[in-house]
């Protein structure tokens, strides 16, 4: 009885595609892009192999950002799930 009042409330999940591939990169790059303009000290610590590349950004900034860059992702893509656009 539960199971099934737990079952209607649950998310639905979209299936991978390239769409949903391109949304989690442009995510990412926002999120760089943010962590570049809104870090104070964003090249302390640990270099990345090519800093120009990633931006300048230290191996720590970079994964703050791509953190950040992946949750963003995936709300943008749970928005777009439950608004039915995917």
């Amino acid at each position: 009885m539960f199971t099934s009042s737990l079952f209607a409330v649950a998310v639905r999940a979209a299936d991978w595609s390239p769409k949903i591939a391109a949304i989690m990169i442009v995510s990412n790059i926002v999120a760089i892009a943010f962590g570049k303009a809104t870090i104070k000290q964003k090249n302390v610590g640990l270099g990345l192999p090519a800093p120009a590349f990633f931006g300048g950004l230290s191996h720590g900034a970079m994964l703050g950002v791509t953190c950040f860059g992946h949750i963003l992702g995936a709300g943008v893509i749970l928005g777009l799930t439950n608004m039915g656009v995917l």
